[in-house]
């Protein structure tokens, strides 16, 4: 009998075709190393930016149940103040992802008949939730602030635009000091996703905000507890309004069971560490790769911890990074639809895990893999 999922097998065939055929790796992870079978490789994968050592958490009984009803662990409040004064909030709501988080208040604060203005490379949580909102979405040039500006409608009553503060995939500065100007001017609320930029950059950490002193003119943070802090979960930051109506109208909070209270336990512990030491381990680590790369002839524009290497063709991209896992280090090929088309990379996370020496030998692979792949 022929089965009714078999166009399923035509369209698996059709990626491998175009060469975007994904396939889980499974590994284990231990400081800037990853296991993968059998093999140790150094991680410049991972987003746990600060490479804050472990500790160990007691384990105590999930709530099993969504905030609303009897999930909401007292531990969350506490976690919810600190956050909020590190973005110099009023409030703080934490998802369980960072994605969930994006869904969830973009959703809530926009609706139809309002104008969403959203950067072409923003991420594809924020595009989703963006749909999700029912509003008109116009999509600015990446960066272009002449394209923001021309496409602000004074028509519409509710307006905002949405940027994240370090772009995942390129790993360079949003515009925030043109953005909130343009917003100020144009009575534009201002959203921004600052998962990359969170406890890395600023003062203290406090994020891209604050590193292009524009803190107080955020209207509504979104970001993650799961990169720059290296637990798990989502949150947002804002006046207390915008919070309770995330409460009364985020589906992805309220219909959904609560972060086990064990992990926003280890968020506070990781929270309260001398995160000002791993951030300045951070800082040198990104500087030696950067420097680097930048010598060997890579042409990086990245001024940040996530450095793109462009290759362009897809199939170069996998080609450059199974070269690399062969000569122990870990770099995924980022392929359409993640990044667009003919535009694959490798995609490298800078960590305060990485050790001086970590960084010199895969100077040496990418040395090599520089003749191999990029010189022509």
């Amino acid at each position: 009998m022929k089965s009714r999922l078999g166009f399923v097998d035509s369209e698996i065939e059709q990626i491998k075709q175009n060469h975007l055929y994904r396939k889980l790796r499974y590994g284990t992870t231990e400081g800037g190393i990853i296991r993968i079978q059998h093999k140790n490789l150094i991680n410049l994968c991972s987003n746990d930016y600060l490479g804050i050592p472990t500790i160990n958490m007691k384990i105590k009984q999930m709530q099993s149940s969504s905030r609303l009803v009897s999930g909401n662990d007292e531990s969350y409040q506490k976690l919810e103040r600190k956050l909020a004064r590190h973005k110099s909030q009023q409030t703080s709501l934490i998802f369980p992802t960072g994605y969930m988080a994006n869904l969830g208040a973009i959703s809530a604060i926009a609706k139809k008949g309002d104008l969403v203005l959203s950067d072409e490379l923003n991420h594809a949580s924020i595009i989703e939730s963006c749909k999700l909102s029912g509003a008109r979405i116009s999509i600015y040039k990446h960066n272009n602030m002449e394209d923001l500006q021309r496409k602000l409608k004074p028509k519409y009553k509710n307006k905002f635009v949405i940027s994240e503060g370090i772009f995942s995939m390129d790993g360079d500065f949003s515009k925030l000091k043109e953005i909130t100007e343009i917003a100020k001017k144009t009575d534009t609320t201002t959203i921004l996703d600052d998962a990359h930029g969170d406890f890395v950059v600023g003062k203290d950490g406090k994020g891209t905000g604050n590193y292009f002193g524009v803190s107080n003119k955020i209207d509504l943070y979104i970001s993650s507890l799961s990169k720059g802090l290296g637990s798990f979960g989502g949150y947002v930051s804002s006046q207390k309004n915008v919070i309770d109506l995330c409460i009364n109208k985020s589906k992805s909070f309220i219909y959904t069971s609560a972060l086990p209270s064990v992990l926003v336990e280890y968020s506070l512990s990781r929270f309260e560490s001398n995160r000002e030491k791993y951030r300045k381990k951070l800082q040198i680590n990104k500087n030696l790769l950067l420097s680097g790369l930048k010598e060997i002839g890579y042409p990086i524009n990245s001024k940040t911890h996530i450095i793109p290497i462009i290759i362009g063709d897809e199939k170069n991209a996998i080609d450059f990074g199974k070269y690399l896992f062969k000569n122990g280090i870990y770099a995924q090929p980022i392929r359409f639809p993640t990044v667009p088309k003919s535009k694959a990379r490798l995609r490298i996370s800078v960590t305060a895990w990485l050790s001086r020496k970590d960084i010199e030998n895969s100077l040496e692979v990418f040395e090599k893999a520089y003749k191999k792949f990029m010189k022509f």
